[in-house]
């Protein structure tokens, strides 16, 4: 197996909201149809199909992206670095539209690949979801059509991690401290990025948060594919 060239890597992570601030803002059919995956989320607890809509934005099909975290690995100097930008628009569309651009102008190559933490369970295909529902084509890198799995160009470093295990669920948080990465938790999570958005209106501060899950990620990568550690002056967030 060829070594990984991490300057081919993109980095991502998303960050997700329900497409309303509330449940009641829906109209009838949709409010129809998110009761009906409340039923099945409720297992019993006795929520109503109001009160799990704050965690509709895990769904593809009731929540839109509104932030992509995106990390370019380069070298200078003979060492290893990363450099970690954003898109982020309250308008989808055009935010989907700006990441596939930045893709097919940088990230357009077979030897090219995106990597996110559970990405090959979220990330990947929630993006997927959101392009077509928002009428745009998918770009090379993110089709898995007619390919065979290792033409595939996705990376997940939560299965990296695994080794073949997939019995667990591991969370970026804890590999971060496991590896003596400094944690992105310092602010905000993902359960807290809802709120901020529709109650607090506060974009750039989701943004700031997806960034520092994205650096570390990046150097999660770099220890899990090439044991490189990167410091942190070696990460300059745009």
């Amino acid at each position: 197996m060829n070594k990984l060239n991490l300057e081919d890597v993109l980095v991502i992570d998303i960050e997700t909201v329900p497409l309303k601030s509330a449940y009641e803002e829906l109209d009838p059919i949709w409010q129809s149809l998110w009761a009906k995956k409340a039923k099945i989320l409720d297992r019993d607890e006795g929520k109503s199909a109001a009160n799990w809509y704050e965690r509709a934005g895990i769904y593809a099909e009731f929540g839109k992206v509104i932030c992509i975290g995106a990390g370019i690995y380069y070298k200078e100097n003979s060492k290893l670095k990363i450099k970690v930008k954003s898109f982020e628009n309250d308008d989808e569309k055009e935010l989907l539209k700006a990441f596939i651009n930045f893709l097919k102008m940088h990230y357009n190559g077979t030897n090219h690949l995106l990597c996110a933490h559970n990405g090959k369970e979220f990330d990947f295909p929630y993006l997927c979801r959101r392009i077509l529902v928002n009428g745009l084509l998918l770009p090379a890198i993110l089709q898995i059509g007619n390919k065979k799995p290792w033409e595939i160009q996705h990376l997940d470093t939560m299965e990296l991690w695994k080794f073949g295990d997939y019995k667990n669920f591991t969370s970026l948080n804890l590999l971060a401290n496991l590896f003596n990465i400094p944690t992105p938790k310092d602010d905000i999570d993902g359960s807290m990025v809802r709120s901020v958005y529709w109650e607090e209106n506060d974009l750039q501060r989701i943004a700031n948060y997806c960034k520092k899950d994205v650096a570390t990620t990046a150097r999660l990568l770099a220890r899990l594919q090439l044991n490189a550690t990167i410091e942190d002056e070696d990460v300059h967030i745009v």
